[in-house]
């Protein structure tokens, strides 16, 4: 592998690459504000990020493992938190803007329900008549409206460049590079024709560092939390291209090493071998496609800030393997299922009568048919697992426990 240079890209007087965003020249808000005299804007959005409630209910909201399972396993927070690393060192070893691709980071799970992927499930056959339930959709929601912090909008009025990267840091949502298969969700759509995010371009390089950083974060962390809990062991990582050329290789350089040693040495390589092969492919591709502005990296043909063929192959095996032996396992699915069945059935119930929600939420009437769906999807969806647990337990006087 070849080691990253910086001398291969050209810096700017602020010591950003020429393809970098670079916040004095941000495209503003939807509600204008006067200049910050000690932030950039994206740094604003980064600290507004932070202090929202959305933010703080991550910490209570299922990754793969429901808190009381255990308290060493990731949460949404915790997984948000590596993303966050992962995604600054990207930033910081490609010369873009920092406080952006965190800001990206950040915020790119708050749309997520109670009970991870499986609420959602859930959420959206619930919301099948009425739109669906989209997690990305849903976290443009909580950014641009559903927050209530400041006396003069709603919503944290982020930057253009950061509701871009939110919306599409995983590609175009329309055109030949789309991203989604699916239409576009209303809510991004309905956005979008007030404040035009360009959903047929690229987002920046900030907005592809944050979303390959999910994928190493979760690719690397599952394993480990799916070794924590049981169901795998070190010795199913040798099936593993990526995982089990590392379990060799640490193996070989520490005999006898202690297990959880060896996980722990073994996943933060796991992490290195991606992180190393991201910026060499990203280096390759930015050279070949002679990207030297940010208007390059929009117009873009492709993603740019990617895995190289080879380590696309190796995560895929990889995320593979988790949905077989963690996702899929019958003790996650049990827990998972009657997960769904809590999402549902409060569902039901505040659809049935709104005045059965907590706080101002029960002011829905008049509100009926898609709009109230959507006002119960919003207060649902914006549960922590424990507030879920409590409120199905008020309703239906059911047990605390999913298992």
């Amino acid at each position: 592998m070849a080691a990253f240079s910086p001398s291969t890209i050209g810096f700017g007087r602020d010591g950003l690459a020429p393809f970098a965003v670079r916040a004095d020249t941000s495209r503003g808000r939807l509600f204008p504000e006067p200049a910050s005299r000690t932030r950039t804007p994206f740094q604003r959005d980064r600290d507004r990020i932070v202090h929202s409630t959305a933010f703080r209910r991550l910490k209570h909201k299922t990754q793969v493992f429901v808190a009381y399972e255990g308290d060493h396993f990731r949460t949404r927070l915790t997984h948000t938190i590596e993303v966050s690393q992962i995604a600054r060192a990207f930033a910081r070893a490609l010369r873009l803007d920092e406080d952006l691709t965190e800001a990206v980071a950040l915020v790119h799970d708050f749309g997520h329900t109670p009970f991870g992927h499986a609420g959602e499930r859930a959420l959206n056959r619930c919301m099948a008549g009425f739109g669906g339930f989209d997690h990305n959709a849903q976290s443009l929601r909580i950014v641009t409206a559903l927050e209530r912090r400041y006396a003069e909008f709603d919503g944290l009025n982020l930057c253009f460049e950061t509701l871009e990267g939110l919306v599409k840091h995983n590609g175009p949502l329309v055109g030949t590079h789309a991203s989604v298969s699916d239409s576009v969700p209303a809510a991004i759509l309905d956005f979008d024709r007030e404040f035009p995010l360009d959903l047929h371009r690229f987002a920046s390089l900030e907005a592809q560092a944050a979303a390959i950083s999910d994928d190493i974060a979760y690719n690397t962390h599952d394993l480990d939390d799916g070794l924590r809990a049981g169901l795998i062991q070190l010795d199913d990582l040798a099936e593993l291209d990526l995982a089990g050329d590392i379990l060799r290789e640490v193996r070989a350089r520490y005999p006898g090493l202690d297990p959880v040693r060896a996980s722990h040495e073994i996943m933060r390589r796991h992490i290195t071998r991606m992180v190393e092969d991201v910026i060499d492919a990203t280096q390759r591709r930015l050279a070949e496609d002679d990207v030297g502005s940010r208007e390059d990296v929009q117009g873009a043909r492709r993603t740019l800030l990617d895995f190289s063929a080879d380590m696309r192959a190796a995560v895929a095996q990889t995320r593979s393997f988790l949905f077989a032996r963690v996702y899929r396992d019958p003790s996650v699915m049990s827990v998972m299922d009657r997960a769904e069945v809590v999402v549902e059935e409060l569902f039901d119930a505040f659809l049935a009568d709104p005045q059965l929600m907590r706080g101002d939420w029960n002011a829905a009437v008049p509100l009926e048919g898609e709009r109230l769906a959507r006002h119960v999807s919003d207060y649902l969806s914006g549960m922590t697992d424990s507030y879920a647990m409590g409120e199905h337990r008020r309703l239906f006087d059911a047990s605390g426990e999913l298992g």
